[in-house]
């Protein structure tokens, strides 16, 4: 098992001081430990941002005063034991702990759960899941239930795969949830969709959270809102991250340094501002606000103002793959024949179709909806004509670089070079910024 501890020796060297005036490590009023993982050699089909994102998260919150325990390429069982050991030492540590939990690598959803995947995954079926990869939702009630400061539980695995290539397929992204009380669920893509491909050497989610994380005196909504925005401008609406927080501890990464210049803050991003109607914005405007509250109302609001607007059918896409998210996800907590013959009546062919029918298999009953059943009552409504279109199909990358755009997203913006020299542990390897790792708990190379 490749566990390591990220060592850091020198501490932001060269071109430090242009940072320290903007953030500084905020005093800790609490305990904080991190556990960042990134999977890229994979044996179905290496990736090649997780690792280089892993590192770049990780010297991120090494800096701002966490205690970081760091891996990469980690099969099940190393992926087991690591999970447990954090366990252990997030219970040792005490009430007064906040914990970062991020998993870079590949994720699937399987019945209402997300699982993350060892590098030898073999996962020919949809059955295979549960024995192959690590169901999510184990680790974060687990990490929930000590009853600590907060946890945040970031998912950057919102990709596609290349598991499950029969005719009875897996829906693409990852799946809908709700946090557990006091903690942040994040993903690098909306429920239901996945990330586009990314060249190198960094994703864009990994490097605009990074950003973020390091802008003294935000606080942990702005930093998710924000990392949102910058992620959809980066690669032109193909991925548009989203979480979802009861996250009750105020919390800040840095403080502001002293010297700092004024914040920076957009004119949509204060309370006033997010409360006023998404009528009374212009267009583009809007556009952000919506982003920026990332509601399914909100997208609606933009719909009734600016039906005819070319982000008009960016946001139909959003609201479609929203709108079918939590359409399954209620479908998955009623877990009855009814429920599944609900959704297949709303989405005949739509992402989660095979899902319902295996569902409906374990019951014995019918694999399509009969005549006459009891349909469940969903909090959103059916989707209208016109939606079905964006999610008539399994895997989304915001159904957007397909259907809208019609072209590839640019490559992200990266960090400028001085950035690039302040993170010590990188190494750079056939023109690229590798991160270097250590090779056991104690000892760097």
């Amino acid at each position: 098992m490749r566990l390591i501890r990220i060592c850091l020796a020198v501490l932001l060297m060269c071109g430090s001081s242009s940072i320290v005036t903007v953030v500084r490590a905020q005093a800790p009023l609490e305990k904080r430990i991190a556990l960042v993982i990134g999977n890229s050699a994979y044996q179905a089909g290496a990736l090649p941002t997780p690792a280089n994102d892993a590192g770049l998260i990780a010297q991120t919150l090494q800096a701002a005063g966490f205690d970081v325990v760091g891996a990469r390429d980690l099969d099940q069982d190393s992926l087991r034991h690591t999970f447990r050991d954090f366990l252990d030492k997030a219970s040792a540590s005490g009430p007064d702990t906040v914990v970062f939990v991020y998993l870079a690598g590949y994720g699937v959803q399987y019945e209402g759960d997300n699982y993350f995947a060892g590098v030898d995954a073999k996962i020919a079926h949809a059955t295979d899941v549960p024995v192959e990869a690590i169901r999510i939702s184990d680790f974060t009630k687990s990490l929930a239930a000590l009853q600590n400061k907060g946890t945040m539980m970031v998912l950057d695995a919102a990709r596609t795969n290349p598991f499950v290539r029969s005719d009875q397929p897996l829906a693409g992204g990852l799946a809908i949830v709700e946090p557990d009380p006091n903690v942040l669920i994040g993903f690098n893509a909306a429920p239901g969709t996945v990330a586009p491909p990314e060249p190198g050497p960094y994703g864009a989610y990994a490097h605009a959270l990074a950003e973020m994380m390091r802008m003294g005196g935000l606080g942990l909504d702005d930093v998710f809102d924000r990392t949102r925005l910058r992620v959809s401008d980066a690669t032109k609406g193909g991925e548009l991250p989203w979480n979802v927080s009861k996250f009750r501890t105020p919390f800040l990464f840095f403080d502001r340094g002293p010297d700092a210049p004024a914040q920076q803050t957009s004119s949509l991003q204060n309370s006033a501002m997010r409360s006023k109607a998404i009528r009374d914005f212009d267009a583009r405007d809007a556009y952000l606000a919506a982003l920026d509250r990332d509601t399914l109302r909100g997208y609606e609001d933009f719909l009734a103002a600016y039906s005819d607007d070319p982000m008009a059918k960016r946001v139909r896409a959003i609201v479609a793959a929203r709108r079918e998210a939590i359409t399954w996800r209620q479908t998955w907590i009623a877990d009855s024949p009814e429920a599944y013959w609900s959704y297949l009546r709303r989405y005949p062919h739509g992402p989660h179709g095979w899902d319902a029918r295996r569902r409906l298999e374990h019951f014995e009953a019918s694999l399509e909806p009969p005549a006459s059943f009891a349909v469940i009552a969903y909090d959103v409504p059916p989707p209208p004509e016109a939606e079905i279109v964006y999610v008539d199909r399994l895997v989304l990358f915001s159904t957007i670089l397909n259907l809208v755009l019609c072209h590839r997203p640019r490559r992200p913006s990266f960090f400028c070079r001085h950035h690039h020299r302040n993170l010590w542990f990188w190494q750079r390897r056939q023109n690229q910024l590798i991160p270097t790792f250590c090779q056991s708990r104690y000892s760097c190379r």
